[in-house]
């Protein structure tokens, strides 16, 4: 029993904490919209970081932040807001605008993909919603276009891909051809030189012989022409 009075003491000490935390978030909030409206953006960025502060269990602050951002094309940051609201937001109506606004950004992004995902978390909790269902079919499309164009480049990639290794592989060939080419001229080239030397060796051998034979006669000839003369 003392417990208890305890733990109400304690929760009636934090109420009046609690209630001006809750005040204070209202308020920067109200402040966020009014400056908001006026298209006052970074104000209104401002006034929502610090409604987040105060609680950062604000979804309301983290969606009213992240359109804030999105129109201060800051679209990685809006992003990151709306998905830490859809992490705490429980009613469904606030979750379907949240992935509407994404869905909405990723369609401006050109990420097809993610918007059609987006759009159709928007439907689950609001099947109602005509626009999301007209965003969701606009980035089906869209994304079958893109697939279809991504299609076509892969295969024109492909395409040129095996051009360019057919034309090198035609280079390599035509290289090798007139290497070997180049390989028969020098050969043929060898031969002839060692043919002219053999050629040469047998006309010098032939020529060494002729003129010892011609020495040889001179000798006998000297010598018969000596003996007559005796």
């Amino acid at each position: 029993m003392m417990k208890h009075k305890y733990l109400l003491f304690a929760l009636l000490c934090l109420l009046p904490t609690l209630l001006f935390a809750q005040k204070a978030e209202r308020d920067f909030i109200r402040k966020g919209n009014r400056a908001y409206r006026d298209s006052s953006l970074v104000d209104a960025e401002v006034n929502y970081r610090k409604a987040i502060d105060v609680n950062p269990s604000s979804s309301i602050a983290m969606y009213n932040l992240g359109n804030a951002l999105l129109f201060q094309n800051k679209a990685k940051e809006a992003l990151e807001q709306y998905v830490l609201a859809t992490k705490i937001e429980k009613d469904k109506g606030k979750l379907a605008q949240i992935y509407h606004n994404m869905g909405m950004m990723f369609l401006a992004g050109k990420d097809y993909a993610q918007a059609v995902e987006a759009c159709k978390q928007s439907l689950r909790n609001n099947p109602a919603d005509d626009e999301t269902r007209y965003n969701l079919a606009l980035a089906q499309w869209l994304l079958k276009q893109q697939q279809q164009q991504q299609q076509q480049n892969q295969d024109q990639q492909d395409k040129e891909q095996q051009q360019q290794d057919k034309d090198q592989q035609q280079d390599q060939q035509q290289q090798q051809q007139d290497q070997q080419q180049q390989q028969q001229q020098q050969e043929n080239q060898i031969s002839k030189e060692n043919a002219e030397q053999m050629l040469q060796s047998v006309m010098q051998d032939e020529k060494n012989v002729q003129d010892k034979e011609k020495k040889q006669q001179m000798q006998i000839q000297g010598s018969k022409k000596l003996e007559k003369d005796w």
